[in-house]
């Protein structure tokens, strides 16, 4: 069993299917070839069914199955497979998504390109042996003048073993052959100066120069290969305005259009591939093309760096040079061994081939040029006694007396007599005897010359490198795929979208959606605002701030639950846009709203969050305690009956805290009063309340000459408070007095801390907000009502404050929450 199934294995490897380095072929493609050219299917020739093709190769050299040569046949013919196609097919030969028609409707003649191929094959090149049944012979191997195993490359699994060699280009590939001709010590990686890398029929682009010279080097590496795109302005589908779109004009090796097309259409309708309305495949004769259509909020960059993280535009193609190489220790013509080869082994195994090659030619040359003297001497040595020769043959009773005479008479071997005896009489004149002697020193001129080249290995390397040349020339072209120096870089979404500040909206009904902050611009004091965000009846706008888009957002819930969300990840709308449910991006349940939100940009151990709850408790926790959120939220606090989660700051530890309350108090503490806690305990007493008061705003403080606290109502009375009217205080305490109202129903609205220069954004419950400086907003006393802010509508009223700042450099946006 062993035996057979070892015998089994090298039938596989040597039969099928692993190439031959010499020719580049495996079995099947060389019979199809040869069967070809003894049928007389050359370039000149008309075109013959590939079904009489098939059954003639079948039939003299492969006995298995019509299909099997059938698919190999056409992959030859298939310019988008082969790099240079080696059949020229006539009729539907398919592509890399459609299969090619029957072999009873397609032709096929050898391609120019293949009888270099077989270039001298009839000048005994290559030892021949019987086909399977005995009653024929086929070459082991083709005298080839190229190649063809970089040109084409090659793919085959065999038994333990599978070789995969990408295609190169005729150009470079010959170039480094007679470079390596000229200095046979070039190594494979001093080669890839003349041969860059692969080049494959898609064209494509390679990224990256470490995987092909890994490749050259060893035998194997892995290159990673992108398709081409470009995102451009395209029409919209079904008559709709133009959009952005991303256009992919070249695809990886194998990659077919179609089956790439699918393959996005099948991720978007999955959910797995974003911000893509369409897809559409436009590929034609005159080349690919697959239009992406994108959603207007679709960010191009994005969209088209999870096309190369996600799809076929880029794959690695793993490089394994694995071919067959003749065993010239034991002599024999038909014993290979499997071998994985560096590009210069390669390189050299060809060139000895072709050494091989041209020396068997002109032996066979020179000998069939001095058999051809042998017989002219002859004609010479008639010719000079031509009286004699004419009486031997009129005087002998047969044919065989006369060549006796004749060799006997004239010290002439058997063949020259034979020619004698054979030759015309038209070749008796003059004339005719001139062009005998003319072309007897023209063939003594070719024997010196056969033999000069014969006594000289490198006249022999010279005429190689002629003839790679003279097939450059006839055959080279351009490269299709461009190698780029830089690597195929894996980059985030964050690498692509700069880091703009946004607005970010989101209702009592947990709608969510941002926009550009350089869309509001900054207004006077006591103006009506722009609309930021179209509220539909008994919705209002519930936060608003301020964060970066490569912020994460830290997303509390009434519920005392945190999520995780990217800014990025929201939905960009314009001002009147609803937004999207907040459902859509995270799993908050039916009974949580959405109570805080806080951008971070880096989680520290020394930058922390204080909370502070409806029922007036307060804890700080270790920022660093939400760098790993799962998507179904973690514990942010314990609550007590009837209790909710209102306010969440950043804080770097020595801070002051400052609340509010809807009775316009005001209390400040040191956050030294309050110890790091862990997720799930519950905090401690932050304010005592009077009876139907409730905390309405909270901040954290480093204090500062500069600090004001900034006080609004509901009404759109504010002002700013030099944060040193408000002593520290206990904590847990009733607070000060921060503002006075204009009437019985104004209450306190919000809360902030604020410093000169900064900027805020006031949003009111009908979604209008206002932009403008905090040094537009006089500064008063704690007993004054300020001044008139913003103008409301009838029924609105103001809900939040968000100063506008960048990046905090203690682990956050010191934007936070609204107030």
């Amino acid at each position: 069993m062993r035996k057979s199934f070892i015998d089994y294995a090298m039938s596989v490897i040597v039969s099928r299917a692993i190439p031959d380095v010499r020719d580049g072929l495996k079995p099947v493609h060389r019979r199809i070839i040869f069967g070809m050219y003894e049928s007389g299917l050359d370039p000149t020739q008309r075109y013959q069914k590939s079904a009489k093709t098939v059954g003639y190769v079948m039939g003299n050299y492969h006995p298995h199955g019509d299909s099997a040569i059938y698919e190999s046949l056409v992959r030859m013919a298939q310019s988008g497979s082969s790099r240079y196609v080696l059949v020229d097919g006539h009729g539907n030969f398919g592509d890399l998504d459609n299969p090619a028609a029957a072999m009873r409707y397609t032709e096929a003649r050898l391609a120019r390109i293949s009888m270099e191929m077989l270039a001298d094959i009839d000048a005994e090149t290559v030892d021949m042996r019987a086909n399977f049944d005995d009653t024929r012979k086929e070459p082991i191997v083709l005298p080839s003048r190229v190649p063809m195993l970089l040109l084409n490359g090659s793919t085959g699994i065999a038994v333990g073993m599978a070789t995969n060699i990408p295609p190169h280009n005729l150009t470079e590939v010959l170039e480094g052959t007679i470079a390596k001709i000229d200095n046979p010590d070039l190594t494979s990686k001093e080669l890839m100066q003349w041969i860059k890398g692969p080049d494959f029929p898609s064209g494509g682009v390679i990224m990256g120069t470490d995987g092909i010279e890994e490749a050259f080097e060893t035998g194997k590496g892995s290159i990673p290969v992108r398709g081409e795109a470009t995102i451009e302005q395209i029409p919209g589908s079904g008559g709709r305005q133009q959009r952005m779109g991303i256009v992919v004009t070249s695809l990886p090796y194998t990659v077919g259009p179609e089956a790439f097309a699918k393959r996005v259409a099948d991720m978007v309708r999955d959910e797995k591939l974003t911000g893509i309305s369409d897809v559409c495949d436009e590929t034609n004769r005159h080349g690919i093309r697959v239009v992406i259509e994108l959603k207007r909020d679709a960010h191009p960059d994005v969209v088209l760096n999870n096309l190369y993280k996600f799809t076929q535009l880029q794959q690695s193609f793993p490089v394994n040079t694995l071919a067959l190489v003749r065993n010239k220790k034991q002599g024999a013509s038909d014993q290979f061994r499997p071998m994985t080869l560096p590009l210069a082994n390669i390189l050299q195994e060809f060139i000895d081939h072709r050494i091989e090659v041209v020396t068997r030619r002109t032996e066979y040359q020179l000998k069939k040029a001095q058999a051809r003297a042998h017989i002219l001497e002859g004609y010479l040595k008639a010719l000079e006694n031509i009286d004699k020769v004419i009486k031997i043959i009129r005087g002998a009773e047969s044919t065989e007396e006369a060549r006796q005479a004749l060799m006997k008479s004239f010290s002439l071997d058997e063949d020259q007599a034979n020619a004698i005896l054979e030759m015309q009489l038209r070749r008796l004149v003059g004339l005719e005897r001139g062009k005998i002697q003319e072309e007897y020193d023209k063939i003594q001129k070719q024997i010196a010359g056969f033999k000069e080249l014969l006594g000289s290995r490198q006249k022999v390397l010279d005429l190689i490198k002629v003839e790679l040349n003279e097939i450059k020339d006839k055959y080279g072209d351009e490269r299709r795929t461009r190698i780029e120096a830089s690597g195929a870089t894996e980059l985030s979404n964050k690498d692509l979208i700069p880091n703009e500040p946004m607005a970010v909206f989101i209702t009592q009904q947990n709608y969510v959606k941002r926009i550009p902050l350089d869309s509001f611009k900054r207004q006077k004091r006591n103006t009506r605002g722009v609309t930021g965000m179209k509220t539909r009846e008994e919705d209002d706008l519930q936060h608003f701030f301020t964060a970066n888009m490569h912020d994460r957002l830290l997303v509390f819930t009434s519920g005392g639950q945190v999520y995780s969300l990217e800014v990025m990840d929201l939905p960009e709308g314009g001002r009147t846009a609803r937004g999207l449910a907040l459902v859509n991006l995270l799993p908050i349940g039916q009974d949580e709203t959405v109570t805080a939100v806080i951008p971070v940009s880096e989680f520290r151990d020394d930058s922390y969050l204080v909370m502070v709850t409806r029922l007036a408790y307060i804890k700080k926790v270790q920022m660093s305690d939400f760098a790993n959120i799962r998507r179904s939220g973690i514990i942010a606090i314990t609550l007590g009956d009837g209790d909710q989660l209102g306010w969440v700051r950043p804080s770097g530890g020595k801070s002051d805290v400052i609340i509010g309350t809807g009775d316009g108090m005001c209390i400040r503490y040191s956050e030294e009063e309050l110890r790091p806690m862990g997720r799930t305990a519950r905090g401690v007493r932050a304010i005592t309340l009077r009876e139907g008061d409730k905390i309405v705003g909270f901040d954290v403080t480093e204090g500062g000459d500069d600090a004001y606290v900034l006080v609004i109502t509901n009404d759109g009375f504010g002002k700013r408070v030099k944060l040193d009217e408000f002593r520290q205080q206990g904590r847990g305490g009733i607070g000060l007095i921060a503002t006075k109202f204009k009437n019985a129903q104004s209450r306190l609205a919000a809360l902030r801390v604020t410093a000169d220069g900064e900027q805020i954004v006031i949003a009111t419950a009908n979604g209008i907000v206002v932009r403008q400086s905090v040094d537009e907003i006089s500064s008063q006393g704690r007993m004054a009502t300020g001044v008139r802010i913003q103008q409301l509508g009838e029924d609105d009223s103001v809900v939040s404050v968000s100063p506008i700042v960048e990046p905090s450099e203690i682990g956050g946006t010191e934007n936070g929450e609204s107030a």
